[in-house]
């Protein structure tokens, strides 16, 4: 797990200008849930976590998606991610991420971890601050749902037309929460110069009521 925010080499100066995301939610199944919010844990500590979904599952056509999430100050507490399987007994994931995460978007890379998701499968994601390890029950906690489905050969044409700047839209259209809010970091990182993406992904969180995430965003 890394900061958002940092990227291992820079792209290309961007091609054109952008239009902001619109989201359209995907017409498919039963909601599921975005866990998090405003917490305390033990001690004196209060902290604030969130995964960066919407309310109910969201999709991805990527075999292994990025996962985002938000942590607004340093702390002190162990961090955890785990991943798994709609109905599994055991998470396919269970790490402690290590100490030193700057505050701000945070992203887990499931390449990084070493795991696929299958087409058609629900999993449920979280993310813990541990406050105490001993009292489980205290940990604050973030998390959300996301399934893998088939990217079609229409919306793989329209993607090649539109670039890279054009993607999220493309995707969010689409109602593909996760690529959309990841290409949008990969053009956040591959030009720090420009605000307009910030901007963007801030619109696109605010969409699925992630309000205090986006007002983060468009302080920076």
């Amino acid at each position: 797990m890394t900061a958002a925010s940092s990227s291992d080499k820079q792209e290309g100066a961007q091609e054109g200008r952008a239009e902001t995301p619109a989201y359209k939610p995907p017409l498919r199944g039963a909601p599921g849930g975005r866990l998090g919010g405003g917490t305390r844990g033990g001690g004196n500590e209060s902290l604030f976590l969130s995964a960066l979904a919407p309310d109910h599952t969201g999709l991805t056509a990527q075999e292994q998606p990025s996962l985002y999430w938000f942590l607004p100050e340093a702390t002190k507490y162990p961090i955890e991610f785990t991943l798994i399987e709609d109905k599994a007994q055991k998470p396919l994931v269970e790490i402690r991420v290590p100490q030193g995460a700057q505050p701000g978007v945070q992203v887990i890379r499931l390449a990084d971890c070493n795991v696929r998701l299958k087409t058609g499968a629900q999993y449920q994601w979280f993310v813990a601050a541990v406050a105490d390890a001993e009292q489980r029950s205290k940990d604050i906690i973030a998390g959300a749902e996301i399934q893998r489905i088939d990217l079609d050969s229409g919306l793989r044409a329209k993607l090649e037309q539109v670039g890279k700047p054009g993607a999220p839209s493309v995707y969010a259209e689409a109602g593909l929460w996760y690529d959309a809010l990841s290409s949008l970091a990969d053009l956040i990182a591959a030009n720090p110069g420009d605000s307009q993406y910030r901007r963007q992904r801030a619109a696109l969180l605010n969409q699925v009521g992630l309000k205090e995430v986006a007002t983060y965003e468009e302080k920076r």
